[in-house]
């Protein structure tokens, strides 16, 4: 699906707050499908996979999805894979360039994470692992212990929850892919690409709350679609639900800050031009004040604001 410009512009002129509204409602609607079917399919296996490439907020997402089953009486649980990461040391997979590949389904302690899903499955209680990102290691005590009663639900959300080492063991597991799959066009001409909205999602969140300047999201941004390409993208279609989580007022909010962000970006920093050949679309849009963005929208997780904690 594509967006149209002039009728994004033309909302976000006439009454920015009923634009956001909607383009809200749409999404919740999406997530109440999800819901759906994850209800049908919990007699099956208790365990619901999200997957989807980077900046595409699973993480919004899946607690968006936790909330409405709860409400639907479900008690469900939320697992994220990066619990599962290894411990860096001289086996860990490298890019071409010799760095830690963090894209590679082998940084995930795959093995351990099929041990709990059948102990899940089971009743048992499951130490769940505590893995510290700054040391790059896995803590020697577990982050808590979780057990999953009949008809709770665990919503495992990461990068590589579609792989088949996990689909493959556990194939009656709900499966769900989410990505901002929608580019904006106008009268046919393609203005602004779905990747780019994730890429605009990951600059601004990583410099807001990562303490990263874009030039660093850049230098990570080629290795992060290569692991895209190799190891996300042919898995997708396997879910149950393709999710798209991306908005039409997006442009709209983030270009303000996106404009000042890319133009900091040093011009002999690797793909820079690729960055900024974005910033003259941002001219066609309409801007919209993130003060319309509500509390609770996905999008707060990339400009803050919200009312979830990652």
């Amino acid at each position: 699906m594509a967006y149209e410009l002039s009728e994004i512009n033309r909302k976000a002129k006439q009454d920015p707050f009923a634009f956001v509204r909607e383009c809200d409602a749409v999404y919740q609607s999406r997530i109440e499908q999800a819901a759906d079917l994850i209800i049908e399919n919990r007699k099956k296996s208790p365990i619901v996979l999200i997957s989807g490439p980077s900046g595409s907020g699973k993480t919004t997402t899946s607690k968006k999805i936790e909330e409405e089953l709860r409400r639907r009486g479900v008690m469900t649980h939320a697992l994220a894979m990066d619990s599962y990461f290894r411990t860096v040391d001289e086996n860990s997979p490298r890019t071409p360039e010799g760095k830690i590949d963090l894209e590679s389904p082998d940084c995930v302690d795959m093995e351990l994470l099929q041990e709990h899903f059948v102990k899940f499955s089971r009743g048992e209680p499951v130490p769940i692992p505590d893995y510290q990102f700054a040391r790059q290691r896995r803590a020697e005590k577990p982050a808590k212990i979780l057990t999953v009663e009949k008809n709770d639900v665990v919503v495992v959300e990461g990068i590589h929850a579609l792989n088949d080492s996990l689909t493959d063991a556990f194939p009656d597991a709900l499966k769900l892919y989410i990505s901002a799959r929608s580019n904006v066009e106008d009268n046919g001409e393609l203005v602004f690409k779905g990747t780019w909205m994730r890429l605009v999602r990951r600059v601004v969140r990583d410099y807001k709350f990562r303490g990263a300047a874009p030039n660093y999201t850049l230098s990570l941004w080629a290795n992060v679609r290569r692991g895209e390409k190799q190891n996300i993208s042919p898995f997708k279609d396997k879910a149950a639900l393709k999710f798209d989580s991306s908005f039409a007022y997006e442009v709209c909010v983030m270009k303000t800050i996106a404009t000042i962000l890319f133009n900091s970006i040093p011009e002999d920093t690797p793909r820079s031009q690729e960055l900024r050949s974005i910033m003259p679309a941002f001219d066609r849009f309409e801007a919209i004040d993130e003060q319309f963005v509500a509390p609770e929208s996905l999008l707060r997780e990339f400009i803050g604001g919200g009312i979830y904690k990652y």
